[in-house]
C-alpha cells in the first residue's frame, strides 16, 4: 500500500459521510417543504390519497431523512473538516439562543400564551433561533450543512406560513399572562435539562459542562 492510499481512504470516508447528510437533507428538509413550494399539489395528494396513507409517506420520508442526517453528521464528526474557529464568546450566545428556541418550541403546544398569539408560529421560529445559535458556536463543514439548512428552511418556511395566514385571514387566541408564564417556565426547564444532561448523552458533547 503506497502512502497516498490511506488518504485516499479518509477523502472517501469523509466524502461518504458528507453524502449520507446531503441526502438526508434533501429527504427530510425536502418533505418539509413540499408546503412551501408546491401547497395547491399538497392539498390535491392528500386529498386523492388519503389523510392516513399521506401521513403515513411523510412520516416515512422523514423518519428515513432524520436517519441518513444522523447517520451522515456522525460519520463527519469523527473527521472534522475545520472552516473557522469559533471564539469562546459564541458558546455563550448560543446559550442563550437555544434557550430562546425552547421557549419558543413550548410556546407552540401551551394553550393560549402571548408568544404564539404574538408570533404565530413559534415553533418555526425556535428551529431558526436554533439553528442560528449552532452556527455561531461551530465552524466544521457539516456543521455550516446542517445548521445553514436548517436556517434556510426555517426563514423560507415561516414566510411561507406567514403568507397563508394572510391569504386565509388566520386569527390566533389572544395570550394570557398564565398560559405565557407556562410556556417560559416549561421551556426553561427543558433547555436546562437538555444543555446540562440530555445534549452531551444523545450528542456526546456538554455544551455548558459539567
Amino acid at each position: 500500500m503506497s502512502a497516498r492510499q490511506p488518504l485516499l481512504i479518509h477523502d472517501d470516508k469523509k466524502g461518504l459521510a458528507m453524502g449520507y447528510l446531503v441526502l438526508g437533507l434533501v429527504l427530510f428538509l425536502g418533505v418539509h417543504s413540499v408546503r412551501i413550494v408546491a401547497d395547491g399539489w399538497r392539498t390535491q395528494t392528500r386529498a386523492r390519497l388519503g389523510e392516513m396513507p399521506w401521513k403515513g409517506l411523510y412520516s416515512l420520508v422523514s423518519a428515513v431523512g432524520l436517519a441518513f442526517i444522523v447517520w451522515g453528521y456522525g460519520l463527519a464528526r469523527q473527521q472534522p473538516v475545520v472552516l473557522w474557529v469559533p471564539p469562546i464568546g459564541m458558546r455563550h450566545a448560543a446559550a442563550l439562543l437555544t434557550l430562546i428556541a425552547f421557549v419558543l418550541l413550548a410556546a407552540t403546544y401551551v394553550p393560549r400564551n402571548a408568544l404564539k398569539a404574538r408570533l404565530h408560529h413559534p415553533m418555526v421560529l425556535g428551529v431558526k433561533v436554533w439553528a442560528l445559535a449552532h452556527l455561531l458556536s461551530n465552524g466544521n463543514l457539516a456543521d455550516v450543512l446542517l445548521f445553514g439548512s436548517f436556517l434556510l428552511w426555517a426563514v423560507l418556511s415561516f414566510r411561507a406560513a406567514r403568507q397563508r395566514d394572510r391569504a386565509q385571514g388566520t386569527v390566533y387566541a389572544a395570550g394570557s399572562a398564565a398560559g405565557t408564564a407556562a410556556a417560559v417556565v416549561v421551556g426553561a426547564v427543558a433547555w436546562a435539562g437538555f444543555a446540562f444532561w440530555g445534549h452531551a448523552w444523545l450528542i456526546g458533547v456538554a455544551p455548558l459542562g459539567r
